[in-house]
């Protein structure tokens, strides 16, 4: 029987006449791709090997190069498209499970899409925010129900209940968990400089601490995993909250897979596994099976962070999302992470990528609708995560419950990220996903803190204005008030769990 082969995904072509042969692209492709034969003085691509980079298509002096993707002609059928069969033949040909990595890319609907926002007109006068002051700073943790003060002998009012511990964040943007491992020191870097330019915070992921990354504790969210990799007192001390992390948007449900290939010496140290193993986080965290396990570990953190920071709890969005944030609350969670079907991951199985969970946009008006129901939602904050693309979806976000964002796939845009979806290859030509040092370098941390902090003020400029046009003057009076927003070509039990009216009813 003949072998099938498989299709190339992209093409490179190369313009012969533009080609000086100065072989970079040959140089600098880590997937072999690109090759020079002597004998006929030219450049050939090998294009099953190519993912799409455009790494040379950048770096070609003479713009010789284009990238395009491969047209794979099929009978046209309704049901069965290019991709079903170029995965059939691949685990055809493999017997093995379709890794991939970053966010879904399937076509569900975009509900961020099909809201709009509301703007002010003649009774309500909008507010200019480079003339009038406008706040958008935002503080993540527990809040009090109500606040008790007490005045001294001498008139002095002083506040008598006492404060949860708080993030502040001078613009209600985070960047979202990446670890040591399924990124480079270089990208983490990059965040940490610019969460600490900026005035946010970055999230070190289940891939321990870096002795590179202390000196951002102030800026820093260290993350507790299934895995339980570097964790220690010192540890969840490093940083200024503790993140429990229980599922994952882009893999809710299964444990985490860090390929040996990645696990270099420094890596080693910091995960503290041997030196080319696979690091394997276990599906479930196996010492909690339930609510009340969960709040032996959230409390177990805090007496070990002597109650002076806050402890989230990340969880996946899926069906039941709202009775499990509500529980992660009651358990003593200051904050809750909701992770949508779109959000990125550096390794995981395809089907489950593409076809688990639920949109963070279902998943945040729930969850922000359960707590209001059962009167807690003082208790915690709601930061979602999973296909945040601008400032429009953070605003809406917020509107629809949220009191922060996490970015993960437009920070890594923000250094360089082409979304190949090869992360978890290793060798990612950016010197984003990777560990091999001759790629690493590529990244200048300086520079991707500067792109990375640049993006952060944009957003918060358009933040600014997109308030201001609703005559709202600070981010506070936005969480939640979902009046502000419309649905356009929504069905009503779509409108009804988004909390939302449709486009042209009035207040």
């Amino acid at each position: 029987m003949a072998k099938r082969k498989v299709p190339p995904e992209f093409v490179v072509e190369r313009d012969d006449y533009k080609c000086i042969r100065c072989l970079a692209c040959v140089r600098v492709c880590s997937y072999g791709a690109n090759f020079y034969d002597e004998n006929a003085n030219r450049v050939y691509t090998e294009n099953t090997k190519c993912v799409g980079c455009h790494f040379c298509e950048a770096i070609c002096p003479t713009e010789a190069i284009t990238v395009r993707k491969n047209d794979f002609d099929i009978r046209p059928l309704a049901h069965w498209t290019p991709e079903h069969l170029i995965g059939i033949m691949k685990q055809a040909e493999t017997g093995g499970v379709l890794l991939t990595s970053m966010g879904n890319d399937r076509p569900y609907f975009s509900y961020f899409d099909r809201i709009v926002l509301n703007a002010s007109q003649v009774t309500n006068p909008s507010i200019d925010p480079l003339r009038e002051p406008m706040e958008i700073r935002t503080y993540i943790g527990r809040k009090e129900e109500k606040l008790e003060i007490e005045e001294d002998e001498d008139g002095t009012v002083k506040l008598k209940t006492e404060i949860a511990p708080q993030l502040k964040l001078e613009v209600p943007v985070m960047f979202t968990a990446m670890s040591y491992g399924s990124i480079s020191l270089n990208a983490i870097l990059s965040l940490a400089r610019a969460a600490r330019t900026v005035g946010t915070f970055f999230n070190t992921g289940e891939g321990g601490l870096p002795k590179e990354l202390r000196e951002f504790k102030d800026n820093m969210i260290v993350q507790v995993a299934s895995g339980r990799f570097g964790v220690s007192a010192d540890y969840l001390n490093a940083g200024s909250a503790v993140e429990i992390k229980i599922g994952q948007g882009a893999k809710p449900g299964i444990g985490g897979h860090l390929p040996g290939e990645k696990v270099t010496e420094p890596i080693s140290e910091t995960r503290m596994i041997p030196v080319g193993t696979d690091a394997l986080s276990p599906a479930p965290h196996h010492d909690i099976y339930s609510i009340e396990d969960l709040r032996q570990l959230i409390y177990a953190i805090k007496e070990a962070t002597r109650y002076e920071k806050p402890v989230g709890v990340k969880i996946a969005a899926v069906h039941n999302v709202a009775p499990i944030a509500a529980g992660a609350v009651r358990a003593g969670a200051d904050y809750i992470v909701i992770d949508g079907i779109r959000g990125g991951t550096g390794a995981a199985p395809k089907i489950t990528r593409d076809h688990v969970g639920i949109p963070i946009e279902f998943a945040v008006a729930v969850v922000d609708q359960r707590l209001r129901e059962e009167g807690i939602r003082h208790m915690a904050s709601i930061v979602v995560a999973g296909g945040i693309r601008n400032s429009a979806d953070v605003i809406k976000a917020i509107a629809l419950g949220a009191d922060a964002v996490y970015i993960g796939t437009a920070a890594l845009i923000s250094l360089g990220c082409h979304l190949c979806q090869t992360c978890y290859l290793g060798k990612c030509n950016w010197g984003i996903a990777t560990q091999d040092p001759k790629l690493t370098k590529r990244l200048n941390p300086e520079i991707g803190a500067r792109r990375a902090a640049n993006l952060l003020r944009a957003w918060a400029h358009e933040i600014k204005e997109i308030l201001g046009g609703m005559g709202i003057n600070a981010i506070e009076s936005l969480r939640g008030n979902r009046e502000v927003l419309r649905g356009v070509g929504l069905h009503e039990y779509e409108l009804k769990l988004l909390g939302i009216k449709p486009a042209g009813e009035a207040w």
